[in-house]
């Protein structure tokens, strides 16, 4: 226990530096006993827990745009109910900035996310893993296409805030990412290399961005690939750190139970005492396609994997809660979406189709997938083509539109129903400079979107005759695919017949894996907040 104590001491010593000094409080067990185990004595306290109905008020909290004299921008929401502090400190630091370390070096954000907390110039992996333990803080990293981000969860106590607050710091600034750790890493990616090659669905999904993103930055998985990361030096990690995790190129998120000056004097302090440096540069935009390119992988599979999509567009675009409306239309809204009744409903050629669009920095997709029995492929792509040339062309269903935007607003409280959920959209509002009342005026602004509007956004974004379609089977007759697009794309043509009894199957598919992430071992998604 000495020389435990005399390992935590300079951790909190270093927490003196960032705030006044604090003493590690301790739990009694023994004064937590009860006399009388027959006597659950905690029942009154859960049936005060009850909720009634009637008083649920679904309004969203309210923002706090703190002024942070370091001028990083940091938002805050007040929760009285738990003793408890969620931070997140947001960094334009994604998969995105790999290849600004060094040509072909992908995956080094995600690397350094998962090395960040293994060690810095004075303490072990296992030195920070019991000081977060013994304060009861949880600490996490993870890197996207956008960003990298730092969540810190903790006890409002200053006792346990002020620790937990100094060893995050410790790792932020003097982390070593040494080379044994990043040995292990690669030893671990050879198992998920494998996993990828026996997953038709993960095939799919990255070759779908290398082949829409070219050389972009957004083009290579957010792991990288065993050869690139086979090349990552501690050096090279220590550089990313520097160029990227500072306080100009950040963005602070704090929920919990703080005061809103309370919360501005930490938001100072992390970006006081963080390493100094430059905000990133904006990203290079993405080459858009002018015609079909249609790829195929091979495999054995009883089963043909169907991935079609092109460039979308930005997170800041004006018509973004529109395309988020119409996607709900398409293929986000389970059995009431345009392809889950075209190819599932009336044809029974899936189990089931889903579309979606990523919001980025700069353009992201829209991608629509799903998987089908070998010798229904081309009839399954056609149907799934020609209702997606509907549904541009075609006026908007106002029943569908009405119900699915009622859809999205019940749904909508489940952003804030936790802090956690909370302090991750603080994170996506402040990366991507939206306003401070963001969620208050997101049921404004769906409400307000008519069929128009809808019909506006999608023949300006949805192309369906620039499609990128990747297919994952035995084999292709890509001039037969080629030719029943372009068939689709004929005024005159007859638009989706209703099918025959003859067409429908007497079994309906497994659906394919929901589509992920290009990552080997973790699974990270590029939108850590969905609003």
């Amino acid at each position: 226990m000495e020389l435990y104590m005399s390992k935590l001491r300079p951790l909190v010593l270093l927490g003196s530096i960032i705030a006044a000094q604090s003493v590690v409080a301790e739990v009694d067990l023994n004064s937590m006993s009860d006399a009388n185990p027959a006597h659950l004595s905690s029942i009154p306290l859960l049936q005060s827990l009850k909720i009634n109905h009637q008083q649920l008020q679904f309004n969203a909290p309210y923002v706090h745009e703190l002024k942070n004299r370091y001028k990083v921008r940091s938002l805050f929401v007040e929760s009285k109910d738990l003793p408890m502090v969620d931070i997140q400190l947001t960094f334009n630091a994604g998969a995105a900035r790999d290849e600004d370390v060094a040509p072909g070096l992908y995956g080094i954000a995600n690397m350094a996310a998962k090395l960040i907390d293994e060690g810095t110039e004075q303490y072990t992996a296992n030195d920070i893993a019991s000081a977060f333990e013994r304060v009861g803080a949880k600490f996490s990293a993870q890197a996207y296409r956008d960003m990298f981000v730092v969540k810190l969860r903790v006890l409002s106590d200053p006792e346990k805030l002020e620790p937990a607050l100094a060893i995050m710091m410790e790792i932020l600034n003097h982390s070593t990412f040494k080379k044994s750790s990043i040995n292990l890493v690669l030893s671990n990616t050879q198992v998920g290399q494998k996993q990828i090659k026996e997953s038709p669905s993960r095939m799919m999904s990255v070759q779908f961005y290398r082949a829409l993103y070219g050389k972009h930055p957004y083009a290579e998985p957010i792991s990288g690939t065993q050869r690139s990361i086979s090349k990552i030096t501690p050096v090279q990690l220590k550089q990313f750190s520097d160029q990227f995790l500072v306080a100009q190129n950040l963005n602070i998120a704090i929920t919990g139970q703080l005061s809103a000056k309370e919360a501005l004097q930490l938001s100072e302090r992390i970006a006081g005492n963080l390493k100094q440096g430059e905000k990133a540069k904006p990203l290079a935009q993405p080459l858009d396609k002018s015609a079909f390119d249609i790829r195929h992988i091979a495999f054995n599979s009883s089963q043909a994997h169907v991935m079609m999509g092109h460039l979308g567009t930005t997170r800041f675009d004006p018509d973004r809660l529109a395309l988020e409306v119409a996607n709900q239309m398409l293929g986000g809204s389970g059995f009431n979406s345009v392809l889950m009744k075209e190819l599932r409903v009336k044809r029974g050629y899936t189990y089931g189709a889903y579309s979606s669009f990523s919001f980025s920095q700069v353009p992201g997709t829209f991608s629509f997938s799903y998987s089908t029995r070998q010798d229904q492929l081309l009839d399954s792509i056609q149907v799934a083509h020609q209702a997606l040339v509907n549904f541009v062309q075609q006026p908007i269903d106002q029943k569908q539109l009405e119900e699915t935007k009622a859809g999205m607003l019940r749904a909508f409280p489940n952003n804030y129903s936790s802090n956690a959920n909370i302090n991750a959209q603080l994170g996506s509002i402040g990366f991507y400079n939206q306003t401070a009342d963001y969620l208050n005026e997101y049921p404004k602004l769906l409400e307000k979107i008519t069929a128009q509007d809808i019909q506006n956004a999608i023949r300006k974004h949805l192309h369906s005759e620039r499609l990128t379609i990747i297919v994952v089977n035995e084999k292709l007759d890509k001039q037969a695919l080629e030719a029943a697009l372009n068939q689709n794309l004929l005024p005159d043509t007859p638009k989706l017949p209703a099918p025959s009894i003859e067409q429908i199957p007497k079994t309906i598919t497994v659906p394919p894996a929901k589509e992920g992430v290009d990552v080997p071992v973790s699974f990270p998604t590029d939108a850590p907040a969905s609003i």
